[in-house]
């Protein structure tokens, strides 16, 4: 297995710009380690206020045990922090697993996780203000197992051609639950493989299982692929995406979706970022086309310590026009902020 993938997989589970935890306990193979972040900004847009936010808070606590024989097992819970409202749950739920992992033989993960899909899909999704909004657009994202998932079970692993690079592959299954898009969503899996050499990775991402909605009742499947080059935050960082929305029970069955990241960091920390989002719509009655979201964003980053960040960041609203054609106001958005990694 490849080594670096089996620590990347226990340590976050996820493509996270940057981890920070402080180890609370460590003795005879037990580990037990806080972690997350919290943030505040300024955020306004075109069509809004000015007003104070935050970006994704969370706390996560992560307990590790050697079983030997070179299987760990792990258990996360993190919680979103709701910390800007009075009354109203002070947190919610982002992740719950347990998590078994060998070094030869991969890991297995059952849970609310970090899906297989987003280890491909994810590539592009690094800067703090503003990034990849269409894997997370909708209620049920979670459902779809685009990012995070709820009630999944999933494998992966890795494996180390030494100089012909690592290949690493996923499978993970979702159980049948309601949702608030479509009435239920059906059993869904989904498969993942990628490959990186020199510093350079490329993927594909597959996801699929029916929907049911108003008696009616359709697949809804998802491919995607990416490529990338380099580490976020660390120098040249180029990044893309492609995803392929099939839907089989709507009326607007197909889309297409991308987004582009470049980046460079300075010697400094400060790191300077473009990226572009766009998707586009087909109707299924006339088979037009339209553009639903354009956007790009200009950000820069700097680490005033190594658990603060500055972030800051100006995106640019290019969709000017409704699904019909018809001219629409644009709603450019601002950011200003720090985070506070735990």
């Amino acid at each position: 297995m490849n080594k670096k993938f089996l620590a990347v997989a226990i340590a976050a589970s996820t493509f996270a710009a940057q981890a920070v935890a402080v180890e609370l306990y460590n003795n005879d193979g037990t580990t037990f380690a806080m972690g997350g972040h919290v943030s505040v900004n300024l955020n306004g847009s075109e069509q809004g206020d000015t007003d104070v936010g935050t970006n994704s808070p969370r706390i996560n606590f992560t307990a590790t045990q050697d079983l030997g024989n070179g299987f760990v097992v792990d258990a996360r819970g993190e919680y979103a922090l709701n910390y800007l409202t009075n009354g109203g749950n002070a947190m919610s739920t982002r992740l719950g697993y347990v998590g078994l992992t060998h070094e030869e033989l991969g890991r297995t993960v059952v849970g609310t996780q970090w899906a297989p899909y987003y280890d491909v899909a994810g590539v592009t999704d690094m800067p703090i203000a503003f990034a990849n909004d269409y894997l997370y657009a909708g209620a049920d994202f979670a459902k779809v197992g685009l990012t995070r998932a709820d009630n999944m079970a999933s494998y992966r692993n890795g494996f180390d051609l030494g100089d012909a690079g690592a290949l690493n592959v996923g499978v993970a299954w979702q159980g049948a639950t309601e949702g608030e898009v479509y009435a239920e969503y059906k059993d869904r899996v989904q498969a993942t493989l990628s490959y990186e050499i020199m510093g350079a990775s490329v993927g594909y991402a597959y996801s699929t299982g029916d929907v049911a909605d108003s008696g009616s009742k359709g697949s809804l499947d998802l491919h995607t692929v990416s490529a990338s080059y380099g580490s976020y935050g660390n120098g040249l960082y180029l990044a893309g995406v492609y995803t392929m929305t099939e839907d089989k029970n709507v009326v607007r069955a197909e889309s297409d979706s991308y987004e582009l990241l470049a980046a460079y960091a300075l010697a400094n920390s400060l790191n300077f970022s473009i990226n572009y989002e766009t998707n586009e719509a087909k109707d299924l009655i006339d088979n037009s086309k339209a553009t639903t979201r354009e956007e790009l964003a200009l950000q820069a980053e700097y680490n005033f310590a190594s658990n603060i960040v500055g972030y800051t960041g100006y995106q640019f609203d290019l969709n000017d026009k409704d699904f019909s054609g018809a001219k629409q106001d644009t709603d450019s958005k601002w950011v200003i902020g720090a985070r506070f990694y735990l």
